[in-house]
């Protein structure tokens, strides 16, 4: 499930030109069962799994004989919301654990003790972490310089300043009668620009109006 998606794009360009480096861990490697085995039934009699204190502790432990961590994030949906704004901190930061939760979740004293963050990427619940985790590692390693081609189209994404993207053309000017706005053709930058704020801002106040009141 992660492998696959961190060996493409994006991901897999900023790995071979050694601007990242991701390393996926197998918590059964890290335990002490004979069977490999990282959940047990949970205490108190409720229904599911619940992933082992240990095998995490010792994960956590031995990747950080390694070296530094700046942040050891798990990924829950009660967790800090991910946006573009914690994107930018994030790729700011040299070394990150994610831990991708499971079945029905993590024993509780991995929260309290071993990670400094848990982040959500939605109120919803989904079968494991791992999706959340790439999510997560693709919004920041495209930030990093280098990553992208043209390290300004990433500045102009959609929630970089609180607003959703401009509507964008391209070629042929006219399609089956469609036409691409006139300003777009006229060469005049400093009136494209406005356009464009002037439409970022209008698709933000009708579709998500809730960014404005961020500001």
């Amino acid at each position: 499930m992660l492998e696959a998606p961190l060996g493409c794009s994006i991901l897999k360009r900023a790995q071979d030109k050694g601007l990242a480096e991701i390393v996926v861990h197998n918590l059964r490697d890290y335990t002490t069962s004979r069977y490999r085995k990282v959940d047990d039934y949970p205490f108190g009699g409720e229904a599911g799994m619940v992933m082992q204190i240990e095998p995490i502790d010792r994960a956590i432990s031995a990747l950080k004989e390694q070296r530094h961590y700046d942040e050891v994030i798990f990924t829950s949906p009660d967790g800090d919301r991910f946006d573009q704004h914690t994107a930018n901190r994030m790729s700011m930061l040299e070394n990150i654990i994610i831990l991708c939760g499971h079945y029905k979740g993590v024993d509780q004293r991995v929260r309290d003790h071993l990670i400094t963050r848990e982040i959500s990427v939605g109120d919803y619940v989904l079968t494991g972490g791992e999706l959340p985790a790439l999510i997560i590692t693709d919004a920041i390693v495209r930030l990093l310089p280098g990553a992208i081609g043209d390290e300004q189209s990433a500045l102009t994404d959609c929630f970089q300043d609180n607003l959703l993207a401009p509507p964008i053309y391209s070629r042929p000017a006219v399609y089956k009668g469609w036409e691409v706005p006139e300003i777009l053709l006229s060469g005049h930058q400093a009136k494209i620009d406005e356009w464009r704020h002037e439409q970022a801002m209008s698709r933000t106040r009708m579709l998500r109006p809730d960014l404005l009141d961020e500001e």
